[in-house]
């Protein structure tokens, strides 16, 4: 059944960019694109060998086509590298995913400028390196698909990790103003925003099984999402079957954060 819906999302011929793409959500979302049949590039800022495996994995499952970048997205230059790597090496760029981000906070009094820096500019300024560098090709070519993972923090706010909740309310208004910005080029813009994910970033907070408990009391599924709860609707996001939605904000928390 899930091999006949993901058929029926084709995106063979499509060439996809997903930051972030070594691990967790990002890897998860290289994965699909290319189970749906995308050549897939995925960047990476240090591990190697996580990149090095999901570009494997990709090939051995999937057949597809796959490639890995080194480069921080905190720095334009390195957003371009990754794009123009992957429109010389096929030719063409279709979708990109925003994904690379961190998850790191503490008491607002308590946050240096330096790790205020460093979450706004991989979370925000990392999206628009991004964009900024893949939307003359997608305008050029009259059509694509940007997805952009944001939170639930972007959408109400969370305690303690303040710098992080502002930089995914930025992406979420960076979403619907690209959006808008886009349309008339063939382009749509949305973005998805997860709950609580099982990944390395958020293993560490779950640690403790009382927390971890204290969580799933708060999502009316029942359970906190997998990567692949979160990769599949990009999937549909980056289909045909989407082509008429775009600066939406699709929630992907099991019911817990309930916004319009």
């Amino acid at each position: 059944m899930r091999q006949a819906a993901i058929a029926g999302l084709n995106l063979k011929g499509r060439v996809a960019v997903v930051t972030g793409g070594s691990r967790g959500i990002g890897r998860a979302v290289a994965e699909r694109l290319a189970e749906a049949g995308a050549a897939v590039i995925i960047s990476y800022q240090s591990d190697e060998v996580a990149a090095e495996e999901t570009v494997a994995v990709i090939k051995r499952q999937y057949g597809a086509e796959a490639s890995a970048v080194a480069g921080d997205v905190r720095d334009l230059s390195g957003a371009e590298h990754l794009i123009h790597t992957a429109i010389e090496k096929h030719g063409r760029l279709d979708i990109l995913v925003c994904n690379a981000g961190v998850w790191e906070g503490a008491a607002v009094e308590e946050i240096s400028e330096e790790l205020w820096d460093r979450v706004i500019d991989v979370n925000l300024k990392g999206t628009w390196t991004v964009c900024r560098a893949a939307v003359p090709s997608l305008k050029r070519q009259g059509w694509g698909r940007i997805v952009i993972i944001s939170s639930t923090a972007g959408q109400r706010g969370e305690a303690y990790v303040s710098n992080y909740a502002a930089s995914k309310g930025g992406q979420i208004a960076f979403t619907k103003s690209l959006a808008v910005e886009l349309a008339r080029h063939g382009v749509t813009v949305n973005a998805v925003a997860p709950g609580w994910v099982e990944t390395e970033m958020t293993a560490r907070a779950f640690t403790d099984e009382s927390f971890r408990q204290s969580v799933e009391s708060t999502i009316p599924i029942g359970r906190i999402a997998s990567t692949d709860d979160v990769a599949l609707p990009v999937i549909f996001l980056c289909s045909e079957w989407a082509r008429h939605i775009t600066g939406e904000v699709l929630n992907v928390n099991g019911g817990s954060v309930l916004c319009g």
